[in-house]
């Protein structure tokens, strides 16, 4: 087993810091960056401060890892939040014990735009989780592949809340 609880992984986008965390705010941009495939829609308006949530709409057959828990929804809990620079977020979702793991992305000026880190902490996840030997269940692949998405998305001209 691995002593490894966070991964992280960087991408500068050619982006204001502002377009890219309005998009991060926003719960259908969690939807639009997704990698992995398991958020399908959202629910719930753009985050403006700490403790502010949303609903995601998740289909796990995508990760095909429990074919057992296929759709259902999470409330995202905003974490950390600093204007431009700083968001995270836990996830309550239908199993118990909840986890207790942590997204979010940090986002630092840039001479060609912004300085976009994704990571993924599952430090202070449930003793039961850490026994069951699952983590991480998303990969530095998939964050980076988000990171990627989020990028050419700003880049488009994602739409504003």
């Amino acid at each position: 087993m691995s002593d490894v609880t966070r991964l992280e992984t960087q991408r500068l986008i050619a982006a204001p810091a502002a377009d890219i965390f309005a998009l991060l705010c926003d719960p259908q941009g969690h939807v639009a960056v997704d990698s992995s495939g398991m958020l399908q829609d959202a629910s719930g308006d753009p985050v403006t401060a700490a403790g502010d949530s949303f609903v995601v709409h998740m289909d796990r057959e995508s990760l095909n890892d429990f074919p057992e828990m296929g759709k259902y929804d999470v409330t995202v809990t905003i974490r950390d939040f600093e204007a431009d620079r700083l968001i995270s977020w836990t996830i309550l979702g239908r199993i118990r014990p909840q986890i207790g793991h942590v997204y979010g992305y940090r986002l630092e000026p840039a001479d060609e735009g912004t300085l976009v880190t994704s990571f993924y902490d599952w430090s202070d996840i449930h003793e039961d989780w850490k026994a069951a030997g699952i983590f991480p269940v998303i990969s530095e692949n998939a964050l980076r592949a988000s990171l990627g998405i989020l990028d050419r998305t700003v880049r488009r001209g994602y739409p504003r809340p």
